[in-house]
């Protein structure tokens, strides 16, 4: 599974390839979403986090799009927490070491947002001939770059959860996004919630530190 930038209006523009500080400020719940590999059909809970790009070109020029807001780039994570999910396997890479065995017990997903990374940006071609930017690694921002200051935030952090929608924030998403949430199974159950099973926003544990 790749990450993938989002198309989220007006005229196209992919993150540019190498490694990019970046600060997490979005994470969307997306229900349960149906996905086919190689002939073979699974319906899985997914979230999506997304990060915007702080980091300098070659130059040293602040990356930006040519409407001056920076790039942005989202990641789609089955809501699995086993040692061989994604999203534990990339959030252990961020943290740089792995969780310890009273930290797997419960999660706050919440915990990374607004925290900063390095993401490896990577090229990469589709099966369609379309070429997407992608990540190939998480990692923890060097101490370098922490003492010469983080860059301040530009776009808001936002959460969404379907169990207790912020339709503020939904309202801010893609059509194409918005979409996706609409389709899945909890949404369309949202307004009966004794019969919906626990978001992941409810499921974990505030205290536990990213």
């Amino acid at each position: 599974m790749s990450f993938i930038v989002e198309n989220t209006g007006g005229d196209f523009e992919r993150c540019p390839p190498g490694m990019h500080l970046a600060r997490c400020y979005r994470i969307i719940d997306l229900g349960t979403q149906k996905k086919e590999y190689k002939g073979q059909v699974k319906f899985l809970r997914q979230v999506m986090i997304g990060w915007e790009i702080l980091g300098t070109d070659d130059n040293g020029q602040p990356l930006r799009m040519k409407d001056g807001r920076p790039f942005a780039i989202f990641r789609n994570y089955t809501l699995a927490w086993n040692d061989k999910a994604n999203l534990r396997i990339h959030l252990q890479s961020w943290r740089g070491k792995p969780f310890s065995q009273e930290e797997l017990r419960r999660f706050d997903l919440k915990n990374v947002l607004g925290a900063f990374c390095m993401l490896n940006v990577i090229e990469r071609e589709g099966q369609n001939g379309t070429v997407h930017s992608n990540i190939s690694g998480v990692t923890p921002v060097p101490g370098m770059i922490k003492q010469a200051g983080l860059p301040p935030p530009v776009n808001a952090n936002q959460i969404f959860t379907i169990a207790n929608p912020d339709m503020e924030v939904f309202e801010s998403l893609s059509d194409n996004l918005k979409g996706k949430i609409q389709g899945s199974p909890e949404w369309q159950k949202r307004s009966t919630p004794a019969k919906e099973k626990a978001d992941f926003d409810d499921s974990m544990d505030d205290s536990i530190p990213f």
